[in-house]
């Protein structure tokens, strides 16, 4: 069974850059599509990026598109997500979860078989 580990969450200013990481053991990273979700408090959990198997395909919320990327490291059981220009809305716990296929889309939680337990991002002057 994949377990999951984020890492990298902080307190930054507006403006400024984090680099979260989502490590993977118990099972091969490279099976999977690995997709980062967000949580803001009193909202609901929505999707942020995926990465697919071997890194060719990528996409990206429309709130986050060319501030943020998502990259991969197989040898290292390792998916990052840069973010930069981070804004006070970006503030959420962020979550990375695993996937094997999709069925309807890389934003649709159901489809995630394994989930992290979350590293919090606060974005606050």
């Amino acid at each position: 069974q994949l377990q999951l580990v984020e890492s990298g969450g902080a307190m930054v200013q507006p403006g400024g850059s984090l680099r979260l990481s989502c490590v993977a053991s118990g099972s091969g990273l490279d099976y999977y599509v690995i997709g980062w979700f967000r949580q803001a408090p009193g909202k609901d959990r929505e999707a942020v990026s995926f990465i697919s198997e071997s890194g060719d395909r990528r996409d990206y919320a429309d709130a986050v598109m060319g501030r943020f990327t998502i990259s991969r490291d197989n040898a290292k059981n390792t998916v990052y997500l840069e973010m930069n220009s981070l804004r006070p809305e970006d503030t959420a716990i962020y979550y990375c979860a695993a996937a094997i296929v999709f069925r309807t889309g890389w934003t649709e939680e159901s489809e995630y078989l394994y989930w992290g337990q979350g590293t919090q991002v606060t974005v606050s002057s």
